[in-house]
């Protein structure tokens, strides 16, 4: 018996305008997690969806248990024994947590006649393997995105099988959540499953894999064991040059203060509640916080999209209760949601539609009609300034990489003209060559007098982004920390903490 389970051989795959894969190989171990790494649009997605049977690669082979297989779809993958936690997640938020997780293998009765019983007994015997204490019949749009994230891993978990591929497993998880994964995976590697485990966080990778294979812009750059690898190789080898530093110098002013939040309190009273704070033009204020700390309900709560009973903003010295997203848009009030793929992007239209949609207004001739010059020098204008990667400007934004995407809908806004961005994990899924790029935007913004509300879960990227941070713990500002006061021990002493701070405006 060889001892790879899986050989994926000349992988050739192209979209339009675009070579996603020229002559990747890939092989995989029994029994051992394989860490596949590169830049956004390196080509990994792309070579596990070909494993996984959702695209049909143009050249190559792939061999599995020692036969040469064709994988026609991810049904076939799941027969066979493979199964994928995806990176975007895909949920199906008006049916249960069980139905979710057998959806297409749902167990029967009798023929045509599911078996919820048995379906729920053993969706609580997996989400117990994976530390998620929920009901198994509950609506599955009830839950975070973490705890989706969790059902998503669950599900993969599920099946049995011999291959696992896990694609941002931990982009939305808790420190806990993810030791918790960590626990399964070596369970999971001490069964003899395989795991292919695609990650931009160089402290997973190296903590958790037995060998690293690097993509780059669709190539194959090379395999080695993670025990010889550290964080600066794995960089320079990802990105074909050094990086010396992970974070743009901060060259911004924070001037005088543009906008006041005063006691504001959710409607829902497990939420956010007598939150105040200020933040100054050209400012950078990040807000820390643990999962079910109510740092983005908080955020919707200023954009008007949930309900508050108490509380005000003064914005320029206007002072007014945001009900609804209109009136934010309308005082100069951007948002970029944490779900890029389900809030943030729309899929199914091109760049230029999804960079010019929320100011189609401006564009307006005689009410009816769009004056599609004007839209086409925006939307080539702002794919110039923040230099988006696309090969037309009619391309769907869904096959752009994560960071492109990501500049997109900064994009959208900007043609709004905003005075105040709030980014909920403006780098998630992102990796390292183009988080610097959405810190540049951000410092970028910041340095024209744009002030930056920015929710992050990595400590790390705030103390390097923001000027000051905000912290949160059940759905209240626990403490503001600037200057020498800016580590990782202050703020989770902040965050883990449920006494308020006397001054909260600090």
């Amino acid at each position: 018996m060889s001892e790879y389970i899986l050989e994926m051989k000349g992988i050739k795959k192209s979209f339009p305008g675009v070579k996603a894969l020229d002559d990747v190989s890939f092989k995989l171990r029994r029994g051992t997690v394989h860490a596949l790494m590169g830049e956004n649009g390196a080509g990994k997605s792309t070579l596990m969806k070909c494993l996984f049977g959702l695209y049909s690669p143009e050249e190559g082979e792939i061999i599995y248990e020692g036969r040469q297989v064709k994988i026609v779809n991810p049904f076939d993958a799941l027969r066979k024994g493979i199964s994928m936690v995806h990176q975007e997640l895909q949920p199906i938020p008006e049916r249960s947590i069980a139905e979710n997780i057998f959806s297409g293998r749902y167990p029967t009765m009798l023929p045509g006649v599911v078996g919820h019983k048995k379906m729920n007994a053993e969706t609580s015997v997996v989400l117990n393997k994976v530390g998620l204490d929920c009901d198994p019949e509950l609506k599955l749009g009830t839950l975070s995105v973490s705890q989706m994230q969790l059902v998503e891993i669950a599900r993969a978990v599920s099946v049995n099988a011999r291959i696992v591929i896990m694609d941002e497993p931990t982009s939305s998880l808790t420190s806990g959540e993810v030791t918790k994964l960590f626990s399964i995976i070596d369970a999971l590697r001490d069964d003899g499953v395989a795991i292919i485990y695609i990650s931009h966080k160089m402290d997973e990778i190296l903590r958790i894999s037995d060998e690293v294979t690097i993509l780059r812009d669709g190539k194959y750059i090379g395999t080695w064991p993670a025990n010889e690898l550290t964080t600066d190789l794995i960089i320079t080898r990802m990105v074909g040059r050094q990086i010396s530093n992970l974070y743009p110098a901060k060259e911004n002013v924070p001037g005088d203060f543009v906008l006041e939040v005063d006691n504001y309190t959710s409607i829902n009273p497990k939420s956010f509640r007598e939150v105040s704070f200020k933040l100054r033009k050209g400012e950078i204020l990040g807000v820390s916080g643990l999962v079910g700390a109510q740092r983005t309900e908080l955020m919707e709560g200023i954009f008007g999209v949930r309900s508050t009973v108490d509380g005000t903003m003064t914005y320029k010295g206007e002072t007014f209760k945001c009900s609804h997203p209109r009136y934010a848009i309308a005082h100069g009030i951007a948002m970029l949601t944490e779900d890029r793929r389900l809030t943030g992007i729309f899929s199914v239209l091109s760049v230029a539609d999804n960079i010019s949609i929320a100011s189609l207004r401006k564009y307006q001739l005689f009410k009816l009609m769009l004056d599609r010059k004007r839209i086409n020098s925006l939307v080539v204008d702002n794919i110039s300034k923040l230099s988006i990667k696309t090969p037309s400007v009619k391309t769907l934004i869904q096959s752009l990489s994560g960071g492109n995407q990501q500049k997109v809908i900064v994009s959208r806004w900007l043609a709004n003209e905003p005075d105040v961005f709030i980014m909920d994990e403006p780098t998630r899924g992102i990796d390292v060559g183009a988080k610097y790029e959405i810190y540049s935007i951000i410092g970028d913004l910041a340095k024209q007098g744009k002030s930056i509300i920015m929710i992050s879960s990595e400590m790390e990227e705030l103390i390097g982004v923001a000027d000051r941070i905000m912290v949160m713990c059940d759905g209240k500002v626990t403490g503001f920390v600037e200057g020498e006061d800016m580590n990782e021990v202050k703020i989770m002493e902040l965050a883990t903490r449920f006494e308020i701070k006397e001054d909260k405006h600090a």
